[in-house]
């Protein structure tokens, strides 16, 4: 009987709240035990560089009211760190010594933010962004005329800093690449990110790696290798993030760059199940595995996860999307590119109202909307073609990206 199951799920955050509330929507009645280090209970990370860090929001971005899990009968456990899973027994180890016995495991322990092993990294003042609290640690220093530096211009660099010049700082970008974003957008869109940015009055300073952080206790000023000295009342590190797989590696699950799932996002263990950041999961779509940093892919990863864990035996093949809001300038990003022959232009990248398209063989990779809504789907579609797509007509405005789509290429429901 279902009331006789137990169900765990290690990692409280958005993959793990979805996919607890998808096992009783899906009508298990077992137990669901859900299990998170952080005090809060599950929340959303991309408003902690954006709204919430500047102060707008009004209320933290939980995923569920306070009283959700009582009233769904889930049993969720904050502060509550799991010291290892047992796999011969079917048991999580608390850190306080509590043994939970499972019949499905669910890993969704998330990522954690890549650390600056430089002169003065503990310095009071140099900070990461990954939790609630850490956002609201630098929302309390960022105001008019205080000296932001950001270490890394990727997303996290690059909304920060936004987020910082609208309240007024003055902010400098140190990035060791050519271009900010480059390494995710190439060229093109990281020059395009650059002038947004140098437009908003950021210091963006490229080619540029960091030597070290100077003053007594407190943070005075970034040294940077080629000997500028630059003040700062505060730094904000933003150099990626490494999936947290100490557990899985520990017990002995695959894990390489991430736990390792097929495409079921079964692990390498019976009955144990991995999803969001953490999961380097096959693929059907891109014939490959691929891990995901995004919050979609936490929020339709947790609940496919979910059920498989009761059987479903369905693969994940959602097309990876994520967005940003950096000034007045909003993007939407579908599909997975790591290397391409081009990228075409729809629209007015000038006037930064445009869809740019990454193409491989004629293939679309994936594409972004910038400032330009609603085409998402035929994006997402597009993708999902895999076909040849005549490139004059992907890039003339006046062709609808509807009529470009192959039929059959939409996800169900699209």
């Amino acid at each position: 009987m279902d009331s006789d199951r137990t169900f765990i799920i290690v990692g409280a955050g958005f993959a793990g709240a979805k996919a607890a509330e998808t096992l009783r929507a899906e009508g298990f009645e077992g137990r669901i035990a859900l299990i998170g280090a952080e005090p809060e209970r599950p929340y959303e990370r991309p408003p902690l560089s954006k709204d919430y860090l500047r102060g707008e929001a009004e209320a933290k971005p939980y995923v569920h009211e306070e009283a959700f899990y009582a009233d769904n009968r889930i049993e969720l456990r904050p502060r509550t760190r799991v010291e290892s899973i047992e796999l011969s027994a079917a048991e999580v180890v608390l850190e306080t010594g509590e043994r939970l016995g499972y019949e499905r495991l669910l890993l969704a322990t998330g990522a954690e933010p890549r650390r600056v092993s430089v002169p003065g990294a503990d310095l009071d003042g140099v900070m990461y962004l990954r939790t609630i609290a850490d956002s609201e640690a630098i929302r309390d220093r960022i105001g008019a005329g205080s000296k932001l530096v950001t270490i890394g211009a990727g997303w996290i660099g690059a909304e920060v800093a936004a987020s910082a010049r609208q309240k007024g700082c003055e902010v400098t970008a140190i990035e060791r690449a050519s271009l900010p974003l480059e390494r995710v957008l190439g060229p093109e869109l990281g020059a395009i990110y650059r002038d947004i940015h140098v437009d908003h009055g950021v210091k963006m300073l490229t080619d540029t790696a960091l030597e070290a952080f100077e003053g007594e206790a407190t943070l005075e000023a970034v040294r940077t290798a080629d000997g500028k000295r630059i003040d700062a009342d505060l730094v904000v590190v933003g150099v990626g993030v490494a999936p947290r797989t100490g557990l899985a590696e520990a017990a002995g699950i695959e894990v390489d760059n991430g736990v390792v799932v097929d495409d079921r996002l079964r692990t390498s263990a019976a009955d144990v199940f991995a999803a969001g950041d953490l999961a380097n999961a096959d693929h059907p779509l891109f014939g490959r595995r691929i891990r995901v940093e995004h919050w979609a892919n936490a929020l339709n990863q947790g609940p496919a996860a979910a059920r498989n864990m009761l059987g479903a035996d369905r693969p994940y093949d959602a097309v990876p999307y994520f967005f940003s809001d950096q000034y007045d300038v909003g993007m939407e990003y579908a599909g997975y590119a790591t290397e391409w022959d081009e990228v075409v232009f729809r629209g007015a990248p000038k006037e930064r109202e445009f869809i740019a398209f990454w193409l491989k063989d004629g293939r679309v990779l994936a594409g972004m909307n910038v400032n330009l809504w609603d085409v998402t789907d035929d994006i997402q579609a597009l993708v999902r073609s895999q076909q040849r797509i005549e490139r004059d007509r992907l890039a003339d405005p006046d062709v609808p990206l509807s009529d470009l789509v192959p039929a059959g290429s939409r996800a169900a429901g699209t």
